[in-house]
């Protein structure tokens, strides 16, 4: 997807919603279990009810792949529903995949070619020949761990270098000097907000994917203040939030809900700050 067909996707719905696919056959309705595919009725279900007020989505793989070839059967065909009814919806793997350059190869090829996602999300780590197989892509994005909303992000992200910067804002600069690096966005973490302000100064335009608002306590309005700019620039995630609405017949309807409500102030911001 080009990164204009996203950005006026975000205008048309005034919001900048991702809604995080992380199913858990433990916390899914119960009825849904005595089908052939829970994971995707379910999936499917939020996807009908939502996506008018989504611009995104965003499967965990870890949440597929723990059900073995099942899951990643699942998780194939949620893709293909999203790819073949709303196109116009932009779509984040989010596997932090990140390896050697033959490695990363076969990642992005399964991620962005077989499955057919948008984009991925990567692991700097490893450095730039990890990341460059992902950005070969053509109208493909990679999305990178900049600063997370976890715990422990601290325990590295933050770790002065011999620049006596921190290494989060090494990883931004960096980034931006690799082959095809138009085509990256970047995960900052919605309670790490009040770093927005320096983020925005490296990435001006870049868009940022923002999990941690809702559940993990990041405040929607910070995240705006800090970090959107005239095109937006922000997909702010949320999962349990919206998914986990309803363990009832009514759990699609109360997702919907969730996910409007979101909306509303997502489009008061974007009025605010726009």
């Amino acid at each position: 997807m080009k990164i204009e067909s996203l950005i006026s996707e975000i205008h048309k719905k005034k919001s900048f919603l991702c809604i995080g696919l992380d199913v858990d056959l433990n916390k899914i309705p119960k009825h849904l279990l005595e089908t052939e595919d829970p994971i995707f009725e379910f999936n499917k279900a939020i996807i009908n009810a939502t996506h008018h007020l989504a611009v995104a989505y965003k499967p965990n793989t870890a949440f597929y792949e723990a059900y073995g070839i099942k899951g990643w059967q699942s998780l194939k065909k949620t893709i293909d529903y999203l790819n073949d009814n709303h196109p116009e919806i932009f779509t984040i793997a989010d596997a932090k995949r990140g390896d050697i350059g033959n490695t990363s190869s076969m990642y992005a090829k399964a991620f962005l070619e077989d499955l057919n996602f948008d984009s991925v999300t990567v692991a700097p780590y490893m450095g730039k020949d990890s990341v460059e197989p992902f950005l070969a892509f053509k109208e493909k994005h990679t999305i990178l761990l900049a600063l997370t909303s976890n715990q422990g992000a601290f325990d590295f992200q933050s770790i002065n270098n011999t620049d006596n910067q921190p290494l989060y804002k090494s990883v931004l600069k960096t980034s931006k000097t690799w082959q095809n690096s138009e085509n990256l966005m970047y995960v900052v973490g919605a309670t790490k907000a009040e770093y927005l302000k320096d983020i925005r100064a490296i990435l001006p335009e870049s868009f940022l994917l923002v999990p941690g608002v809702g559940a993990q306590g990041g405040s929607l309005e910070d995240v705006c203040k800090f970090g959107m700019t005239k095109n937006i620039g922000l997909l702010v995630n949320s999962s349990r939030g919206i998914i986990y609405a309803s363990q009832d017949q009514d759990f699609a309807t109360k997702a919907m809900l969730k996910a409007e409500a979101l909306q509303r102030d997502m489009a008061t911001q974007i009025n605010q700050f726009t």
